[in-house]
């Protein structure tokens, strides 16, 4: 028989046993989740590295390609007057597709791209026959109205010197919802592993064929491995107004993004493909 303060003590004890083993389950959660939670921010700071020392920078919809916008970030420069008007009455589409666009280019013609943008025009003759998939996908976009009301949304001054634009959301994280095949990477233009100014490319996750929507112009020869397809060469007026927009230097780094904006106001108003 057993007595009632032998069964208190048992229900006492099976109690304790109880929680110590809640407890214990509680400490090994608790591991696991500081465990993922290191992790994750080893990643984090192992990115935030890569993104100042090698330029990669995640982007262009997460949701077909996980990201498409690869070029090197740069320290800030201070803060200067913006030398850039207003931008036209109007915002960026939110458009998406779910594969490249059938080819419609007539691949041995010329077409030249326009970036009416708000601190001036910016002219690009665009390599069709070298790069036929993404002047396609430039012409297309162009047509529907992609990039109009669109902001650039980094600018680079240290390292290198580019401009990197064609994302609608203006964070680096947008893009058309398709990739595209990378092209014309032997292009004689670059050599030594440096892009020379005027480079109009492509940028992406540094992952093979993960371009989409978003470009850089270079303003001033950069040392890049040729990773990135090389598709236009803006013309000298075009240069001028790189050259302006790079003057008035770039903002402190979002701590989001990485981006470093341009202190211009740099918005494509229109984007314009020609054949001519």
């Amino acid at each position: 028989m057993v007595s009632q303060e032998q069964r208190r003590r048992q229900l006492a004890r099976e109690k304790f046993l109880r929680q110590q083993q809640r407890r214990t389950s509680a400490r090994r959660k608790a591991r696991v989740r500081n465990s993922v939670i290191a992790s994750v921010l080893g990643v984090i700071v192992i990115g935030s590295v890569a993104l100042y020392t090698t330029g990669v920078l995640k982007g262009d919809d997460k949701k077909t390609n996980t990201a498409a916008d690869v070029t090197p970030s740069a320290a800030p420069t201070s803060k200067a007057p913006d030398p850039c008007a207003k931008p036209a009455a109007g915002s960026a589409q939110k458009l998406s597709w779910k594969k490249e666009p059938a080819m419609t280019i007539d691949t041995s013609a010329k077409y030249t791209m326009k970036l009416a943008t708000t601190c001036g025009d910016i002219d690009i003759d665009l390599k069709t026959a070298a790069a036929p998939h993404t002047v396609n996908s430039f012409d297309f976009l162009a047509g529907k109205g992609f990039f109009d009301h669109t902001k650039c949304h980094r600018l680079t001054t240290t390292g290198i010197y580019v401009l990197q634009c064609g994302d609608p959301q203006g964070t680096g994280m947008g893009g058309p919802g398709y990739t595209l095949p990378d092209e014309n990477l032997k292009d004689k233009s670059l050599k030594a592993n440096t892009y020379p100014a005027g480079t109009v490319a492509m940028a992406n996750t540094g992952q093979k064929h993960t371009g989409g929507s978003q470009f850089f112009l270079v303003y001033k020869d950069s040392p890049l491995p040729p990773q990135y397809t090389p598709f236009g060469t803006v013309s000298d007026a075009g240069m001028k107004v790189l050259q302006k927009i790079a003057a008035a230097g770039a903002q402190p780094a979002d701590p989001t993004t990485q981006n470093t904006a341009p202190n211009a106001t740099v918005v494509i108003n229109k984007a314009t493909v020609t054949k001519s």
